[in-house]
């Protein structure tokens, strides 16, 4: 929070308790504690379906492109399925914490659910455009895995926009200070094309 927001809330808070002799009602701090705990609920949680993330896009770089054309295909498969499994996990993380505490907080936990959700839908289609690669054909499959991969480093990118939003406003701060929330690390097109 910035100080000028502590200052208006401090002020806010006087004035009240001059016309009401009452504090209860102005606890900006309650707000920041019970943010705090919303997003470590939320966070504690995620830690796993983060560490998915991150294996499967470790998994990826790991491919040998020049290897079997179908043991490419089932790596690239099976990596986009967990990251896929991954993001829908987290979306339902998302929706059963509820409404974040403070100015928003509904429209922040709408943003995250459906940003997730686009990823999780992004990231199967990718598996299926990867499981209907021929792998009959070494220069059909390479041709068609090139496609995979510029499918994969348009919806990366999608992917880092949508999570951006996540890490906006007071909700995304208290969200950034969980280590279970750290952000994914980077990614790579499927068999390091």
């Amino acid at each position: 929070m910035k100080v000028n927001h502590r200052l208006g809330a401090a002020l806010s808070c006087a004035a009240a308790v001059l016309a009401l002799s009452s504090l209860s009602a102005c606890s900006s701090d309650d707000t920041g504690k019970k943010l705090d705990a919303w997003a470590k609920g939320v966070c504690d949680q995620t830690a796993a379906q983060t560490k998915k993330i991150n294996d499967a896009n470790t998994a990826l770089t790991q491919v040998d492109s020049g290897g079997r054309p179908e043991a490419v295909r089932a790596a690239d498969s099976a990596a986009f399925q967990q990251i896929s499994d991954a993001y829908k996990a987290l979306a339902g993380i998302f929706s059963q914490a509820g409404a974040a505490p403070g100015d928003g907080g509904a429209q922040f936990q709408q943003k995250a659910v459906t940003s997730l959700t686009t990823l999780s839908t992004q990231y199967a289609g990718l598996k299926k455009q990867v499981d209907a690669l021929d792998t009959t054909d070494q220069n059909k499959f390479a041709d068609g895995l090139q496609g995979v991969s510029d499918s994969f480093k348009q919806t990366s990118a999608d992917g880092e926009q949508a999570l951006s939003t996540l890490r906006t406003g007071d909700q995304g701060k208290a969200l950034a200070k969980q280590p279970g929330c750290q952000s994914v690390s980077g990614t790579t097109a499927p068999s390091d094309l």
